[in-house]
């Protein structure tokens, strides 16, 4: 590495010039994965938080935006429960509605009505009522729990969210811990038959059709074990998936993730042809020294170690570099109204492919090397 060293040393604009450049692509992949987790975050952290293994949804229900597509029995739920493997299942409905609060300020929120005391609850919620009410609306209270992102927008304990068109109010009783949003929404826990009305239509005080009250949008389950998707779906008749498959079904998740990767991916590729353009430039314009090391004895293998060991000195520190001006970064933007989420695995995984692709263009490059004649250092220009 002596050489190596004193080259950098030498041409120190040069390299510090790379390194500038590799240090603010390792800043784009790490904000660029802060925005995915933060979309990520921001679409479905109201589903990863709902602690369950898989999500059924109605056969033939398409894909996208699935959650609020799909119908089912809240009965299934029970059924669900008794199929061999799950552990737990529990009816969840899902609606996206506009609302406002006792000041008049718009609130848009995802509702999720689950029954209170299951799994998917949080503590707070009323319990559901148990008597018949014929021509009449539900007993149950109006009490919500809702996302602690809203509290951050002026929503406190005791404020009333009154739905939009059905004029249905809804008693903010508690905060979730962390945020629970769905679709970019944040979310409010409300009891299941309460939700049902809501999802019927029907405005307040107004009762519903009898048949509305059993029905839900999925049924969220527990496993036992590794879940298999395909039996429990062929035992349920119902579309079973994952809850990391269903992260699809919220709306706009694959796009926004797809985008964002196929970004970060073109990254590693343009860091693997700047750095290899970088070091072939490097070696081409040394390479009369280089041949002059070959006449002198030096072996190929000594070149290319310190051909290599320049170029992952560069690497190592200018992703550092970047790696830790862009975390700080993101503790700003955390901070603010955009979606963005600093998470330890894809700002360590993101700085390492970087590295590596760099590594590889810059191996490339430097093949050169060991191509180099020595008797071009005996010629007469010599």
């Amino acid at each position: 590495m002596y050489l190596a060293w004193r080259e950098m040393l030498f041409a120190r604009a040069r390299f510090l010039l790379m390194g500038v450049v590799l240090a603010l692509m390792s800043m784009l992949v790490v904000i660029i994965s802060g925005l995915t987790a933060g979309l990520v975050n921001d679409g479905v952290s109201g589903i990863k938080a709902m602690d369950s293994d898989v999500i059924a949804f109605a056969e033939g229900t398409q894909t996208d935006s699935a959650f609020t597509r799909s119908v089912v029995d809240a009965d299934d739920a029970r059924e669900l429960a008794g199929t061999d493997g799950v552990a737990a299942a529990a009816p969840l409905g899902l609606s996206i509605v506009n609302a406002h609060n006792q000041d008049g300020t718009a609130v848009d929120l995802t509702l999720f009505g689950v029954e209170p005391g299951s799994f998917l609850a949080p503590e707070g919620l009323p319990a559901m009522s148990t008597g018949a009410h014929p021509g009449a609306p539900t007993a149950t209270p109006h009490d919500v729990v809702v996302s602690s992102t809203l509290e951050d927008e002026g929503v406190s304990v005791g404020d009333t969210v009154t739905i939009d068109r059905l004029e249905i109010p809804l008693h903010v009783v508690g905060f979730t811990d962390g945020q629970r949003t769905f679709g970019h929404v944040d979310i409010a826990y409300l009891p299941l038959d309460v939700w049902q009305e809501v999802h019927a239509g029907a405005r307040h005080g107004e009762a519903v059709d009898p048949a509305a009250y059993g029905e839900a949008s999925v049924i969220a389950a527990r496993t036992a074990d590794k879940p298999d998707t395909e039996a429990l779906s062929e035992a349920s008749g119902l579309d079973v998936r994952t809850l990391e498959e269903s992260f699809d079904s919220s709306p706009g998740y694959a796009a926004e993730t797809m985008t964002l990767s196929m970004i970060t991916w073109f990254l590693f590729v343009i860091a693997a042809l700047v750095t290899g353009a970088f070091f072939l430039v490097w070696t081409i314009q040394r390479a009369g020294s280089i041949a002059t090391l070959r006449a002198m004895g030096a072996t190929r293998g000594f070149l290319l170690r310190d051909s290599l060991g320049q170029a992952v000195v560069v690497l190592a520190v200018s992703i550092l570099v970047g790696l830790l001006i862009a975390v700080g970064l993101g503790s700003l933007l955390e901070s603010t109204a955009m979606p963005y989420a600093t998470e330890l695995g894809p700002v360590l995984g993101g700085g390492a492919l970087l590295f590596v692709s760099g590594l590889i263009g810059a191996l490339v490059a430097v093949v050169r090397v060991t191509r180099t004649d020595p008797l071009e250092a005996l010629g007469e220009n010599r």
